[in-house]
């Protein structure tokens, strides 16, 4: 399991590693309520690499710039891959950049460190000046400081590079993974280091002995489905469809187009898949938190569902976390045969309706109301 940049840098500030003040970022609104100073960088949070060279990195310099940027990247596949979420980190400037890295060897069962002096850059184009250390015997700081020493560092800065790759090393033996990298470590003209970029491969044998990282696997499976698909940030639509298939996407896509609506977002998912459920509704901007306020929506009114052939269980729960909010007015698909048991459980908030043009019509008359 790759774990993403921000989930990496959450297990870097849990053994010390220095990591830049960052915040989250689920949808473009979020950015109305960043807790960092500008000037801040927006990543791509997806498990690629080239997200610089692709577009996937932006600095801004305003909540204006901010939010349109975050349009750009959430719609913008790297390799194929859509983001689910994007990171928003303080600026760091740097004299220098390192690369440093701890595997596992499969062939020889030992723990390599690597570490170059020319960090920021696709590990392919440094091999042949990537220094290695081979770690034989009960780890120490021994290892670490010969590692620094091949890279030719002296002094203060040889120090400094040192503690981090034992940190490295001990998040790497308590969470029993498989790669940790850091990518670039930069440093600042003062000598401070700064884990600029992560990079974690948790070994899946192993998730289970940690409950701290199980929850990241499911979100992890979800994303894989999710990432795929494009979240359709519409800054004009006031119009989100979640349904339970590509053909019925398509179709209502088509439908709304027809009727003169605009659909800000559009997502397909597996109504059994809670993770999956979770991380669409969040996107869409729908409160899934009782009792709190949440984040702003980004400028849906109405949400049109169709899981048409999907579990009735599955049907009730999404109910249930839709009923949580109470600001989104929503129109649900249903077959007459569902529609009696759907009905007594039905929420207030949720109009079931039969007929598929029926539930566009309604749809698109509602969100021009």
């Amino acid at each position: 399991m790759d774990l993403l940049e921000y989930q990496a840098k959450e297990l870097f500030r849990d053994v010390g590693i220095p990591v830049l003040p960052s915040q989250r970022i689920d949808r473009p609104g979020d950015l109305k309520a960043l807790r960092i100073p500008y000037p801040v960088v927006l990543k791509s949070q997806v498990s690629v690499g080239n997200r610089g060279k692709a577009g996937g990195i932006r600095f801004v310099e305003n909540t204006i710039d901010a939010i349109a940027a975050a349009r750009t990247i959430f719609n913008l596949p790297i390799l194929g891959e859509y983001p689910n979420v994007l990171l928003a980190e303080a600026k760091y400037n740097t004299s220098q950049e390192f690369y440093l890295a701890i595997v596992i060897d499969r062939l020889a069962c030992r723990p390599v460190l690597l570490g170059s002096t020319d960090g920021g850059m696709n590990v392919n184009t440094i091999l042949d000046r990537i220094h290695q250390v081979v770690v034989y015997e009960e780890f120490s700081s021994f290892y670490a400081r010969q590692l620094a020493l091949k890279m030719g560092l002296k002094g203060e800065i040889m120090l400094a590079v040192s503690e981090i790759i034992e940190k490295m090393y001990l998040l790497m033996r308590s969470q029993d993974l498989d790669l940790v990298e850091i990518n670039p470590l930069g440093v600042d003209r003062d000598g401070a280091v700064m884990a600029l970029d992560g990079k974690i491969s948790v070994n899946h044998h192993a998730v289970g002995r940690h409950p701290n990282l199980q929850p990241w696997q499911m979100v992890d499976v979800a994303r894989n489905r999710l990432g795929t698909l494009s979240p359709l940030f519409n800054e004009v639509g006031n119009i989100g469809i979640l349904c339970s298939g590509n053909g019925l996407a398509l179709a209502m896509l088509d439908g709304i187009a027809q009727g003169g609506g605009q659909v800000a977002q559009c997502i397909v998912v597996d109504p059994a898949c809670t993770e999956e459920i979770q991380i669409a509704l969040d996107r869409i901007g729908v409160n899934v938190n009782s009792g709190s306020e949440g984040a702003e929506s980004p400028s849906i009114d109405v949400l049109l569902v169709n899981f048409v052939g999907s579990e009735i269980d599955s049907c009730q729960q999404v109910m249930q976390y839709l009923a949580r909010d109470p600001h989104m007015t929503i129109i649900w698909r249903v077959l007459e045969p569902d529609l009696d048991r759907l009905a007594g459980f039905l929420p207030l908030s949720i109009k079931l309706v039969t007929n598929f043009d029926r539930a566009i019509a309604q749809t698109l008359k509602l969100a021009k109301q």
